[in-house]
């Protein structure tokens, strides 16, 4: 076969399986089943069957990628993905496919605006929540403006325009609504948030914690999961002192989460193990939230009130989420390139994994969830 009739083929097989991925864009996802949401390039949300651990469906993204955050809405029938180099939000109808809504970050001409990873859907699904961080581009520079929550309505369709806006604190990131209908925003502390004034008040102290003999905490968070124990958490890491002298060669180096239950609103911070290795993002078991999963290089699991390694697994590349199925037998880790790599919670053993269509899925926020 000659090298250009060979490259035919390969494009004609690629071309079968693009079309094989995308045919069932209309298939309706099924009640009481569980999924796994995630995105990656160039535009694609993928819904995967945690029940037979198989891709599901495979919908379409308006514009570019970045960072893949997603929302799922109360009902679990509509997907809210920050995407488009992190300057826009679009709301997919995952039954059909359809995309319901969309809305800008920017919000006039000359602004260049975007979320870092900041956006999340209200507990009740009315509203979506974002904080637009603006930048007015003038014909020779740049001026930073005062970040911004953004307050939009659910069903506004795909012109959304907020309903309401108030001045926001810098660096905010990753957020949820709770059961009450606060706001919890993680930033240089966690605030809790009244969104319907814009009321901002610290209730988890993070850059200005008082732990006697604790260094200041380092926090590098970015996966805003929904998770079924119902709590908001991010990763610390820390250095404990022996004594008033803090010796730092004498230091326990320490890993920790902060936590806000969004049933109660009850709040935590919790070390959990020592710092051997880093983790990008961890979840607690449903199964026993006394267990904790942390992934990036390896999967470890820590026993919370011992302080202990309970055990770890080598990966063959680097993933950036983890995520458990709602049994908690089962782990499943995304992230970095296109494939889901399922282990089992117990003896986390590799159980498969899954390849995705498309490419990297780089920074996204899977969310296991049940119809």
């Amino acid at each position: 076969m000659s090298r250009t009739a060979f490259a035919a083929v390969l494009s004609g097989l690629a071309a079968a399986c693009a079309l094989s991925a995308f045919a069932d864009e209309g298939k309706a996802l099924e009640a009481g089943h569980e999924y796994l949401i995630t995105t990656n390039y160039p535009n694609n949300v993928h819904v995967i069957d945690m029940q037979s651990d198989s891709l599901y469906k495979t919908c379409t993204l308006p514009g570019g990628y970045g960072p893949g955050t997603t929302q799922l809405s109360p009902d679990r029938k509509v997907v809210y993905v920050l995407t488009n180099h992190y300057a826009d939000i679009y709301g997919v109808e995952l039954d059909s496919c359809k995309t319901v809504f969309h809305a800008s970050m920017a919000q006039k001409p000359g602004e260049n605006a975007r979320a870092m990873f900041s956006m999340t859907v209200s507990h009740d699904g009315k509203e979506i929540y974002a904080v637009a961080n603006p930048t007015m581009k003038y014909s020779e520079h740049y001026e930073v403006q005062q970040p911004r929550l953004q307050v939009y309505a659910a069903d506004a369709g795909m012109d959304a325009k907020p309903v309401r806006s108030y001045p926001a604190p810098r660096q905010l990131t990753i957020m949820q609504s709770g059961d009450d209908g606060s706001l919890y925003v993680a930033g240089s502390d966690i605030y809790k948030v009244d969104p319907k004034v814009g009321k901002f008040e610290v209730i988890v102290p993070s850059r200005n914690w008082k732990r006697p003999l604790y260094a200041q905490p380092d926090v590098l968070y970015v996966w805003d999961q929904q998770t079924y124990n119902r709590d908001f958490l991010l990763l610390y890491t820390t250095a404990k002192f022996k004594d008033e002298k803090q010796d730092p060669n004498t230091a326990d180096a320490l890993y920790g989460y902060f936590s806000v239950n969004l049933a109660n609103g009850k709040s935590e911070t919790t070390d959990f193990g020592p710092l051997t290795e880093i983790y990008f993002s961890a979840m607690r078991s449903p199964k026993d939230p006394n267990q904790i999963f942390g992934v990036l290089n390896r999967l470890a699991k820590y026993d919370v009130k011992e302080q202990k390694l309970l055990g770890a697994a080598n990966l063959d590349h680097s993933y950036y989420c983890v995520n458990l199925n709602k049994a908690g037998n089962k782990v499943y880790l995304s992230g970095t390139l296109n494939d889901v790599a399922i282990f089992d919670a117990d003896s986390l053993k590799p159980l498969g994994k899954i390849k995705l269509p498309g490419g990297d899925m780089a920074i996204t926020t899977s969310q296991a969830f049940i119809r």
